[in-house]
């Protein structure tokens, strides 16, 4: 015995161990209240998983026991597009007679001795980089990015309608989602049970109230913010007589562009900060 009067032999569980042992509890726990005549439906409710789930717990404890509970392996029992091992033996002999060819160079000479069932090019450079015979190199050229930005807050805002907001309810809802573009400060964040043109430029309004007005804004070419590709002839909707009436010029993103936007669309824009 130790010192503390415990015996040795009895090692401590460790933390998945606990866990395998806890998960095969609550699951013979399920099952039992399904056995004694609990619906399925109120078990899963009860335990946070679908009726599937107490399902299938049940069918493994009849046909295995408890120990049909227990995870089982996800790994699937055949791998038919799993290369030949003959062949990755191949490849890594190969590459070790010749140091300086690659992926590319492998799969050619492979082609030739194999015709057609030489393995792609990608799975030559997975083989390679499994086998530890792809050396790391550090980008040699870093790509430089230039931020398109003004030269100074409130001369643009981007402003966009984003969808996937819940309420309680279940009700999926709308946010319009404002940024500046110099700070990248968040100048709007309202959520909009009914994404109407109203509700766009009342929620615009408020955190002009608040913030102040920009110059300009940027948005997609959504019915909330444009009237221009409405049919039969354009019109004139809220939000755009709301940028005039406060002196805003509206600049429309191209369609399907995010509105961090590309360089044509700066471009057109003008010289930033021109205003």
């Amino acid at each position: 015995m130790d010192a503390d009067g415990v015996g040795s032999s009895q090692e401590r569980e460790s933390d998945a161990q606990i866990m395998a042992r806890v998960t095969l509890e609550v699951r013979l726990r399920a099952v039992l209240e399904v056995t004694d005549g609990a619906r399925v439906i109120d078990v899963a409710e009860r335990y946070g998983v679908s009726r599937q789930t107490v399902t299938a717990w049940r069918k493994r404890y009849e046909a295995s026991g408890v120990d049909g509970l227990s995870d089982r392996s996800r790994r699937p029992h055949s791998s038919p597009t799993r290369i030949d091992p003959a062949v990755e033996a191949l490849i890594c002999e190969m590459r070790r007679q010749h140091r300086r060819w690659g992926a590319r160079r492998l799969t050619y000479e492979l082609s030739r001795q194999l015709d057609s069932t030489a393995p792609s090019r990608s799975t030559i450079h997975r083989v390679l980089v499994r086998n530890g015979l792809v050396n790391p190199q550090q980008q040699q050229h870093k790509r430089k990015y230039r931020r398109w930005a003004r030269e100074a807050p409130m001369h643009l805002w981007q402003l966009d309608l984003v969808g996937g907001i819940f309420l309680s309810d279940g009700r999926e809802c709308k946010m319009l989602t404002g940024i500046d573009d110099h700070s990248r400060f968040v100048v709007v964040a309202a959520v909009l049970p009914t994404p109407s043109g109203h509700a766009v430029s009342d929620a615009f309004i408020t955190a002009m109230n608040r913030w102040g007005v920009p110059f300009e804004v940027l948005t997609d070419n959504g019915k909330q913010f444009t009237g221009k590709h409405t049919r039969p002839l354009p019109v004139e909707v809220l939000f755009e007589r709301t940028c005039r009436e406060y002196g805003i010029t509206r600049h429309p993103c191209r369609v399907r562009r995010h509105l961090r936007c590309s360089v044509g669309d700066r471009r057109a824009e003008g010289t930033p900060g021109s205003r």
